[in-house]
């Protein structure tokens, strides 16, 4: 087997926790091969390079193979190189620590107590 739909290669790695996700991702152009947009039912061969947006992160995939179902974690290097540059990685954890530390509007200033709970976060105890 040396080549699979694009939405069904997606789900099986793991980009994507189920297939209809990985469909309507492809809908939505948000996933691209070899940088041009992909649908669902587009057949990948091995070495091309698919880009997906998932959430906060782009994520930068070289296919190497084709599982027959969804693989575990450990198996995923034999059917997918990831090419996602750490920057990326790095980006979505800072948006995802600014979340957290976000106030709502209209809130106002942080109490002694959210001051200390903002200090054990960063360790400045």
């Amino acid at each position: 087997m040396d080549e699979t739909r694009l939405d069904k290669w997606l789900w099986s790695v793991r980009v994507f926790k189920t297939r209809a996700e990985a469909t309507a991702h492809c809908r939505n152009g948000r996933v691209q091969v070899n940088g041009l947009d992909a649908k669902p039912g587009r057949d990948v061969h091995a070495g091309e390079t698919v880009t997906a947006k998932v959430g906060l992160v782009t994520r930068t995939l070289k296919v190497l193979g084709f599982p027959r179902s969804r693989v575990g974690a450990r198996q995923l290097p034999g059917f997918a190189q990831d090419l996602t540059p750490a920057a990326e990685y790095e980006r979505a954890r800072q948006a995802g620590l600014e979340h957290r530390l976000a106030r709502e509007r209209g809130r106002g200033r942080p109490t002694k107590k959210d001051r200390r709970d903002m200090g054990r976060l960063f360790g400045f105890d």
